[in-house]
């Protein structure tokens, strides 16, 4: 199976077997290409797209040892994300199937990362609890089975990958700005800035971080502005949004009795996450979960890989290219495995 990502600002092709495994990846970013303009311009993204991806797809064929004619499928992302972008690896990918006769089918973006664990060693098997952390998305999803999602709670405004951008860029750091304060905060000294857990003093499973980006803001408008200054407020912010993200989790498990966690997405790379959910969940007698980081942010194993799942499992698409920018992530058929 190959695998097609390109939802946003990363072009990402990979070969996935069922029985064999991830034989190949490769993945371009467009990082230079936005930070000019701070954040990402959909048509120059989608221009990008059309220049970088058949060359792409080429490199990781001859990465696996295969040819074009071996394929027995392609995936491609299908939504959410920039429609522009979306179109262009769809066009592809239904492309390169109609012409090797064989099936295409589309992935949603989110199940991608929400299945992102499965590509290593020791990897769950639902029931579980998935947080997805990934660009706007900050969700905590009830995993019943492969392509069977409960919505258990959703952000009420910025995501947390969203709060970390922007936090960074409203304190001079430079696109993208989310690694670069996760990389500055390892220098902090905790503690000298303490912020707000949101929405962790009432019940529910929701999230909210735009009030955690205000308290930055204005910490930061009423300090000396120093370099120090600037990783003690990192540290402060990411300890904030750690300690949030772990108390839902847990809250998480405790509703639905699961016994494990994915964590999935972007932010989910991030190290005092990683840490501090793999003690608590320990704590309890659960497991958490992670991708390798190269695979947290969008990738087209992923992709690859859900498609794979979807087509043993039997699910046929009709050949036309369709797109869905938004894409509601419970309206997902479970797999039925023969």
């Amino acid at each position: 199976m190959l695998g097609i990502e390109s939802s946003c600002d990363e072009t990402g092709v990979a070969v996935y077997d069922i029985e064999r495994g991830l034989l190949a990846h490769r993945l371009y970013s467009q990082i230079r290409l936005h930070a000019e303009y701070g954040g990402v311009v959909p048509e120059l993204a989608s221009r990008d797209h059309v220049r970088k991806l058949l060359p792409l797809v080429r490199e990781t064929l001859a990465a696996a040892g295969i040819g074009v004619g071996d394929l027995g499928g392609v995936a491609y992302t299908a939504g959410p994300g920039l429609i522009g972008a979306l179109l262009v690896g769809a066009s592809a990918a239904r492309a390169l199937a109609w012409s090797l006769d064989v099936p295409a089918i589309g992935v949603h973006h989110m199940e991608g990362h929400l299945l992102a664990p499965l590509l290593e060693t020791e990897s769950p098997a639902p029931p579980f609890v998935a947080l997805l952390v990934s660009g706007g998305h900050s969700m905590l999803i009830a995993v019943d089975a492969i392509g069977s999602y409960r919505l258990l709670g959703d952000t009420l405004d910025d995501a947390a990958g969203e709060a970390f951008d922007k936090t960074a860029k409203l304190m001079g750091l430079p696109y993208p700005g989310g690694p670069q304060l996760a990389k500055l905060a390892e220098h902090g000294v905790p503690g000298r800035f303490k912020f707000a857990r949101p929405m962790t003093d009432r019940p529910g499973l929701d999230f909210s971080f735009s009030g955690l980006k205000t308290q930055v803001l204005l910490a930061w408008q009423q300090s000396d502005r120093s370099d120090a200054t600037r990783a003690d407020i990192a540290r402060g912010f990411e300890e904030a949004m750690v300690d949030t993200l772990r108390i839902k989790c847990l809250r998480a498990l405790e509703a639905t009795g699961a016994k494990s966690l994915v964590i999935a997405g972007g932010v989910g790379a991030n190290r005092r996450l990683r840490a501090g959910l793999d003690e608590a969940t320990r704590r309890i007698g659960a497991r958490v979960y992670f991708p390798r980081p190269e695979f947290c942010t969008d990738n087209g194993a992923m992709i690859a890989l859900a498609g794979a799942l979807r087509l043993s499992a039997g699910q046929i698409e009709s050949p036309a290219i369709k797109v869905m920018p938004r894409w509601d992530l419970e309206s997902l058929t479970a797999l039925e495995t023969r």
